[in-house]
Order: structure tokens, then sequence, then C-alpha cells
């Protein structure tokens, strides 16, 4: 094995590339991105980036000097847009086809738009750190916004953008924020929180088009109201990066379909975002669109390259940042389940909450209760009911 070619320079695919040096990978590494950035970490995007707490340069995941030290090619402002695995070579914008022995894909998500207004200015997607920067600069000239989207990433901004002082309206055809994520319990604590702060929250209406000649100037609700804005953010989910992958032979269904060593065919792994893989602690098949599942899966993948071929099996963590609550939750949280409030109040804004489906704890949520929460994450993997395999959840 003396070339790894990683395309994706995100956290899952910079964490993979570290993970080989450290575990004494000593061949070539190439690290492929189509962004002209250094890696750097998504998260804060939403929240401190946008907000202008952050300046651009503290999402940074590691210094240049990193990359040199540790011998790995960075191939920057560069797509891949092919794969053929009896050449074994991925082929690039330009022309090239770089050969590869192994092959990780770490090309993370694709925002989804609405069918119509992307062409407005005003209008705007968040997943990269231009997009972000794009989106500050509008929200500096303006004086409201209107978020289509009310999940993690749509509830965050609006969050960020009603602290810049900006008349905030978030919409959603579902019925509250993070409902399908948490249920309708955690879902009006969201929402209540929003209205508190003064977002207006119009759930339960879809948008029927964006308003404005050259310029976005309203939002048009399905139920006939126009909701007059200066910017829009478009946050209703992403797809799996996954179109350069087509006719190649590597599984894809809703990402790239791995077992549970993360490989999708031989010799080709898959880690963050775009992989959807079978975790054997929960039996079934996940995806996750989370930051530590990408460091988590970029060093499991790394290892299992190397021989370890190890199940992924973790138990997922994540957190959203909105105003002055921090949410916190591991586990999975699948429709049909119920949620117990087991420790605080939510009336207070501190509790801890359990997610049970068929009396089984598969995940817990806190919210501004840190402590409790990691000692009842323990509930999720101490369980005397057999392997999860046995009582098998469905596809998440």
């Amino acid at each position: 094995m003396d070339k790894i070619v990683i395309v994706g320079a995100s956290a899952a695919g910079l964490t993979a590339a570290e993970a080989l040096r450290r575990e004494g990978y000593a061949g070539q590494l190439v690290l492929v991105g189509d962004e002209q950035q250094l890696p750097y970490d998504r998260p804060p995007l939403s929240k401190q980036v946008l907000a202008g707490t952050w300046d651009q340069g503290r999402t940074q995941l590691r210094p240049d000097t990193v990359y040199r030290d540790q011998n790995i090619e960075l191939r920057l402002d560069t797509r891949a847009i092919g794969a053929d695995l009896d050449s074994r070579t991925v082929a690039l914008t330009g022309g090239e086809h770089l050969g590869f022995d192994r092959l990780v894909i770490a090309t993370g998500v694709t925002p989804r738009r609405l069918p119509f207004g992307h062409d407005l200015a005003g209008v705007h997607v968040l997943r990269t750190l231009d997009d972000t920067l794009a989106l500050r600069a509008d929200l500096l000239r303006a004086s409201s916004l209107v978020v289509v989207g009310a999940g993690f990433l749509g509830s965050e901004a609006a969050a960020s953008a009603r602290r810049l002082g900006l008349d905030v309206t978030l919409v959603d055809p579902l019925p509250l924020p993070l409902v399908r994520q948490f249920g309708d319990r955690i879902g009006q604590l969201v929402a209540d929180l929003h209205q508190e702060n003064g977002v207006r929250v119009r759930t339960g209406v879809g948008v029927a088009a964006l308003l404005g000649e050259d310029k976005v100037s309203g939002v048009e609700l399905t139920d006939g109201t126009v909701v007059p804005t200066e910017a829009v953010l478009v946050a209703i989910g992403s797809t799996p990066a996954t179109d350069w992958l087509t006719g190649s032979g590597i599984p894809l269904a809703d990402g790239v379909l791995c077992d549970a060593t993360c490989q999708a065919v031989e010799g080709v792994y898959a880690a963050g975002d775009v992989a959807r893989w079978f975790n054997p602690h929960f039996g079934t098949r996940m995806r996750v669109e989370h930051r530590m599942n990408a460091t988590e899966q970029g060093i499991a993948v790394a290892r299992n390259l190397l021989g370890a071929n190890a199940p992924f099996a973790p138990v997922p963590y994540f957190w959203t940042d909105q105003f002055d609550a921090r949410i916190q939750a591991y586990g999975i949280f699948p429709a049909g389940g119920e949620m117990v409030i087991a420790h605080g109040e939510p009336a207070d804004r501190q509790f801890v909450a359990h997610h049970r489906v068929q009396e089984r704890i598969t995940g817990v949520l806190g919210w501004n209760m840190a402590r409790q929460l990691r000692q009842d994450r323990l509930l999720i993997t101490a369980r005397d009911d057999g392997p999860a395999g046995d009582r098998p959840l469905r596809d998440l």
C-alpha cells in the first residue's frame, strides 16, 4: 500500500490523514479538497463566525506547516468528478487521473435548494466558509432575515442573526423547530426559546415563492401571506455529495453504503457526513451529520485501512447552541419513541430527557445540564437485553 487518496479536505478527511501518520503509515498521502481554504471547522460557521465573535482564521483546523511536517500532499481548489475501481483512479477537474491503492471518501454533503429564487441577490445557503462570509456581509447591511428551515442549522443561524439585531422570521412546514430530530416536546421548547428572544416562528407553513426582481424583497408563504425581507437563508437540509461516484461501482444509498468497518468495497472507505454504515451497537444503518462523528469515524477508517478491521460502533454525540441554551445529546432519537424528563424541569430550562423505544433508552438529551447528561449517557450502553442486533431499529 504505497498511496492513499482522501477525497474531501473536511474534518473527517483531515482526521483520517493525521491518524494514518500517527498509526505509522509512511506511504504517499494525498488530500483532495474542492475549496481554496485549508481544512476548517464547520460548526462555528452558523454561530461564532456568522455572529462576528470569531474571525475566519479561527476556524482553521491546522496551520499550513502541519501538512508539510506530516508529508500530507494538499490538492486544494480541486474537484473529484469520477472514480474508476478497475484502474484505481480518481478523475479530477482539468483532466488529471489520480491513482490510489486505497481511497477514503469524505466529501460531506451539499445543501438542498428551493426550486426557485436562488438567482436573486440576498438569497443564501450555508455550508462553506465563503457561504457564511457572504451571508454575514448581507446581514450587516440588512435589517431583516427570513430563515427557511428550522433544523439545527436554520435555528442556529436565526439565533445568531437575532443577536445581530435583525428582525428574524423562522419558517418551516413542520409543526415545530427540531421536531424531526427530537419530537414535539423539545420542539416546543425550542420554539418558545426563539419567540422569547424576538424571533417570529412560522411553522406548519411552507414557502411558495421568493419575491423580487434582481434582489429578494419578500417571501410568499403557502398560506398566502408575504413576509418582507432583505435577506433569505435556505436551510432545508442536505444531500450526500456522491454525484461524482455515480457509475463507479461504489454502492450508494443516501450516502456511500458501507459495512460495519466503514468499507464500501475492497480498499474504499467512507467517513463523515457522506458515510452510511452499519452501526452494530444499535443494530442499524445510519448516516450522522455531526462534528464528533466526523472525527471518530476518520480515526476508525485510518485504523481499518491499516488492518484493524474493527467495527465502528459509536454512540453519536452532538450539540447546538442557541441564545442561552446549550442542547447536547448522545445516542439516536428514532421516530415513534417517547421522550421522558428524567432530571430537572423544562420550565427552568435545565433538564435531562431520555428517549425510549420499546423500553430501551436509545438517546439522552440535556438542556443546560451537561454534568448529569454525561452520567446518563451510560444508560445507552449499560443494557442487559443482549446485542443490539437482537432488536434492530429501522435504518436512520
